[in-house]
């Protein structure tokens, strides 16, 4: 390194491992599950403005966010559910960078299938286990602890830095749609969502859907006289199934060599049926089906209606009684980035210098927010975080804790060499 700062950067973060892991622990250890974020919010604001960061924490006003192009219907809204942007100012003459991260996670019951309480943070062989740490609290802890560093180790930086802390990203990706509208836009972007330390310059889509099937209703006895909604069902979810066949066959993306991974199009869920003791005549089948960049959303849409469609016709019941249809819940659009963007190929620079390997370059084979920093906030976004996809949502869930470190880093010298380079010039 023949940047002095550089090898200072490093060193003051070997010399806070220990620290940055308990400030991790911290995080996990609060319970965050969709909807219930103020006190993981109330922390992280706490610890940003501790640090001298400026600190704006607002609330979404969900009216005026309904009247969003990138809006999409959700149950509740968002009263006592704050998003944060934590700014650090540039000496100017640089780059802005924003880094984006939610603290929101999925359920976990009643810790059913859980080694320990999934809220405990507990460390067992080098990683870091429990909800929300690798998905992805080990993402935004990265981010603050690199801005923190730089600052503390006295590194001037030209171009401001903004790191965005948002809610709502399992159900909605609200929050950062918010910071958006919010105003906050920035010369490019690092999402910190799993990525088991690849670089990844697009995400894939996820479209959520349930097809209600009506039977043909009769009594127990006479269940012969009627058309059972399992048995059609069935057939929907053999229908669904060769349509991911055939997507699987002919979708193609550089960035996803593995079709049958990427795009998954299933039934997750089928109820039909309401009592034991008598004939099944409705059902509701739920699913999701993943897209790459470049498709057209709603024609991926188009293609499953008209696939039940073509079905429907060639069955004698259902051919006059056909199955409905309905896309509903979770709607991401896929998103991508140039590969060669100066973002990704500065991520891809410090990581070879931090661990002297190549990186590896992919899509995420899950949907990100990005997609509302690349589309609304003209704020070209990569993904690279410390978590792994193959681990999030899972039961004993866990982070890495060489990975977590390794990300803080990466994302230091990231924000060093972006911020300092020559702004990009407007066309």
């Amino acid at each position: 390194m023949t940047d002095p700062n550089r090898q200072k950067i490093i060193d003051a973060i070997d010399a806070n491992r220990d620290p940055a892991i308990r400030f991790l622990q911290d995080m996990v250890a609060i319970p965050s599950v969709t909807g219930d974020e103020a006190a993981i919010q109330e922390f992280v604001s706490g610890y940003m403005t501790g640090i001298g960061l400026d600190v704006d924490m607002w609330e979404t006003d969900w009216e005026e966010l309904k009247k969003h192009p990138g809006y999409r219907p959700v149950d509740r809204g968002y009263e006592g559910r704050p998003n944060i942007v934590a700014t650090r100012k540039g000496t100017g003459g640089g780059r802005s960078l924003l880094l984006n991260g939610h603290t929101d996670v999925i359920p976990v019951g009643n810790g059913e299938g859980w080694s320990d309480d999934p809220w405990s943070a507990a460390i067992k062989d080098g990683r870091i286990y429990g909800r929300g740490s690798c998905d992805m609290k080990s993402g935004v802890a990265s981010h603050i602890l690199a801005v923190q560093y730089l600052k503390e180790a006295g590194i001037d930086l030209k171009g401001d830095v903004y790191i965005n802390v948002v809610i709502d990203e399992e159900v909605s990706g609200h929050g950062t749609l918010d910071t958006v509208i919010r105003g906050y836009t920035a010369d490019a972007g690092i999402s910190g969502e799993t990525s088991d330390l690849a670089v990844q310059p697009a995400c894939i889509g996820r479209i959520w859907f349930q097809i209600d099937v009506q039977g043909k209703p009769a009594g127990i006895q006479q269940r012969y006289m009627g058309i059972s909604a399992i048995e059609l069902g069935n057939k929907v979810v053999k229908a669904v199934q060769e349509l991911e066949d055939h997507r699987v066959a002919t979708v193609k993306h550089p960035l996803y060599p593995s079709a049958l991974d990427s795009l998954p199009c299933i039934i997750g869920s089928f109820q039909a049926g309401n009592y034991p003791s008598a004939f099944p005549a409705s059902a509701v089948l739920k699913g999701s089906i993943g897209t790459v960049p470049g498709e057209d959303h709603e024609g991926v849409k188009q293609s499953l209606v008209d696939k039940i469609a073509e079905m429907a016709k060639n069955d004698p019941w259902m051919k006059d009684h056909p199955p409905v249809v309905r896309f509903v819940g979770y709607d991401a659009q896929a998103s991508e980035i140039p590969r060669d963007h100066g973002i990704v190929e500065t991520v891809c620079r410090t990581y070879t210098e931090v661990t002297g390997k190549t990186p590896v370059i992919s899509g995420r084979q899950g949907a990100a927010d990005t997609r509302f920093l690349n589309e609304y906030g003209h704020t070209p976004t990569v993904i690279f975080g410390p978590g792994s996809t193959a681990v999030m949502h899972a039961n004993d869930e866990y982070v890495s804790i060489d990975d977590y470190l390794t990300s803080i880093k990466v994302m230091a010298l990231s924000i060093y060499d972006w911020c300092n380079s020559e702004p990009i010039a407007k066309a």
